[in-house]
Formats: structure tokens, C-alpha cells, sequence
């Protein structure tokens, strides 16, 4: 499958879990241009298991989990590259991401954020944003991706 061509050409793609290494070496590839990457979707549509493939494509070696109770995961890989992993479905508002000084992740050098459950700080989220809308049809996985 040509990720980049069928996103290209219809703006989204339906994959399987098999073909999930197509759809993370996409993502991979937009890292230049996306260093922020908001992912949107029901329980369930596989924003985490993205994520993970992610980044370990990033050189993330490991164990790469949810960070639910505490926001934010951070991960360092050989080169030094910087990766914050967000889980918002707990978090209460717009303020408490401010407040923990989370808005300033987005503009440290060297690093990029990986965003679930961004929908409370869409506000704040920087020009140039990815945004990516999972869902699920049985055991595929549609995906959207647009630049805020």
C-alpha cells in the first residue's frame, strides 16, 4: 500500500493492523514539517498503538506506555531527538495544561509532541499542527490527517 499517495489523493486511508508500518513510515516522514502530531478518535481506535509504532520508528527502544494519570511521558533517543507523549482524556481544562507549563513543550528545540485527546487545548495548539482523526471499521483503522 502507498500511504502517501492514497492520503494525497483522498485524504484519508483505511488500513489494517498488518499495515500498520506503512501508515507509521508516512508519519515518520511528516516529522519535518508536523512537530506536533494531535490524535483524534473514539476508545479504542488505536491513537496509542499509532503512537508507539511511532515512536519506536523514532529510535524509542523502551517500553512506550500511556501516560493517562500523568499527562506526559518523555523519551530521549540516541541522537537526542526528544519525544513528549500527551494523554488528555483526564486532564479537566484548558487552564491545568497551562498551568503545568505544557504549552511550552511545543516549542523546545530539538523535540516533538505526540498528542491524545487534544480536543481541550485545540485553542493553543501551534500553526502547522497535525491533526489525525482515527476510527475504527471491525478490525481496520481509518485515518485523516490535516495541518491546523
Amino acid at each position: 500500500m502507498n500511504v502517501a499517495d492514497i492520503l494525497e489523493n483522498e485524504g484519508k486511508v483505511i488500513f489494517s493492523e498488518d499495515e500498520i508500518e506503512d501508515v507509521v513510515a508516512y508519519l515518520y516522514g511528516q516529522l519535518n514539517d508536523c512537530k506536533i502530531i494531535a490524535f483524534s478518535g473514539p476508545l479504542g481506535a488505536g491513537k496509542t498503538t499509532l503512537i508507539r509504532a511511532l515512536l519506536h520508528k523514532c529510535g524509542i527502544k523502551k517500553p512506550v506506555t500511556s501516560p493517562t494519570f500523568i499527562y506526559v511521558n518523555r523519551y530521549i533517543n540516541e541522537d537526542g531527538k526528544v519525544f513528549y507523549h500527551f494523554d488528555l482524556y483526564r486532564i479537566e481544562s484548558l487552564f491545568d495544561f497551562l498551568d503545568a507549563g505544557f504549552d511550552e513543550y511545543f516549542y523546545e528545540p530539538n523535540s516533538w509532541c505526540f498528542i491524545e485527546w487534544p480536543e481541550i487545548i485545540k485553542s493553543v495548539l501551534p500553526s502547522g499542527t497535525c491533526s489525525i482523526m482515527l476510527n475504527y471499521h471491525n478490525d481496520r483503522r481509518e485515518l485523516q490527517i490535516k495541518k491546523l
